[in-house]
């Protein structure tokens, strides 16, 4: 069985994917204020909150079954299976991506529930929330994410062999 990517390493490759996700944010939330004829940022919130969430997910799901692997996690050689060592398939991965929220809702909620408004406060929680649940993946043998044990899913290493050396000719 293939061993899970260092901690680090998934963390580095969730930090990635959220520069890459700026785009994709980026250009869905234009396609959606396009079509809703948005003016004003906050007109019409809740409405691109969901279209977001729903590009997300097939964003996800998508690369998630199609290869097991999103564009950050195939520059970290990183790549998602079935517990059993197959390709997901789309239901799991719809399944992954809704439950990886686990990532961000305690933060959330404590968030919420203390009352903090500062820009600061709540990227400090959210970081810690972040890194307490990714923590939590040193509980377990296997070094899975909570998320990927419920699914039925887990990320493995996938790093290329490494290629033999040329002999150098003298």
């Amino acid at each position: 069985m293939t061993r899970a990517p260092g901690l680090a390493r998934r963390l580095a490759a969730f930090v990635y994917e959220g520069v890459l996700l700026f785009g994709v944010v980026m250009i869905a939330g234009l396609v959606y204020s396009g079509l809703t004829q948005q003016r004003h940022a906050l007109q019409g919130r809740a409405g691109m909150m969901v279209f977001l969430f729903l590009v997300l997910g097939i964003y996800f799901s998508w690369f998630w079954s199609h290869g097991g692997q999103t564009v950050a996690m195939k520059a970290w050689h990183v790549r998602l299976l079935g517990a059993d060592g197959q390709p997901v398939s789309r239901l799991r991965a719809a399944m992954r991506y809704l439950l990886s929220w686990l990532w961000f809702l305690p933060a959330t909620a404590a968030i919420y529930s203390a009352g903090l408004h500062g820009k600061g406060e709540i990227s400090v929680a959210l970081l810690a929330g972040v890194l307490a649940y990714a923590a939590l993946a040193w509980l377990r043998p296997d070094r899975q994410f909570w998320h990927d044990v419920v699914c039925g899913t887990r990320l493995v290493d996938c790093k290329p062999a490494p290629r033999p050396k040329a002999e150098s000719a003298a």
